[in-house]
């Protein structure tokens, strides 16, 4: 009997370290809410939309964005936190290509204290496949704003 102990105790051991690095991981942490790509174009529409994250490259950003997304890439979120000029229960959607790396911004929002983070349903594949409109280039952040508004025509429909 003194065998089937030590496997018990062994077993409880090997459970708990896994239940620790898995906290120790952020894997305890709830997945953000989500919002769905309709809610957000009705939002962005009415003046009432969230801060809205795209945490893709510069080169996907520039493709084709949410109207009003600011761009930080995911692998730049962690050291960029600071431009993010709001409470930290503000509402914010983050979003990506298809979620892998908004999980990860996600992760790294919740553990610097933003409660308020939400993730696009469907990311910008799901924004695309709903037919909602996307900006391309690069929009100016806040601090850099010129007086002409920028253009959500599609590229290579403009004048001139």
């Amino acid at each position: 009997m003194p065998h089937h102990k030590s496997r018990r105790v062994f077993s409880i051991t090997l459970v708990s370290i896994f239940a620790a690095v898995g906290s120790a991981c952020g894997q305890d942490q709830a997945p953000a809410a989500s919002i769905e790509a309709s809610e957000l174009a009705s939002r962005i529409d009415d003046g009432t939309a969230p801060f809205l994250l795209d945490v893709r490259t510069p080169a996907e950003y520039a493709e084709g964005h949410v109207t009003g997304a600011v761009n930080i890439p995911h692998t730049e979120l962690a050291d960029r936190l600071g431009e993010l000029d709001f409470g930290l229960s503000e509402e914010l959607v983050v979003y990506c290509r298809s979620g892998r790396r908004a999980a990860v911004a996600e992760s790294i929002l919740a553990e610097a204290g933003f409660t308020g983070v939400r993730d696009l349903e469907g990311h910008i594949s799901g924004w695309q496949a709903a037919e909602l409109p996307l900006v391309t280039g690069v929009e100016e952040s806040p601090a850099e704003e010129s007086p002409a508004p920028e253009s959500a025509e599609p590229a290579g429909t403009s004048a001139g």
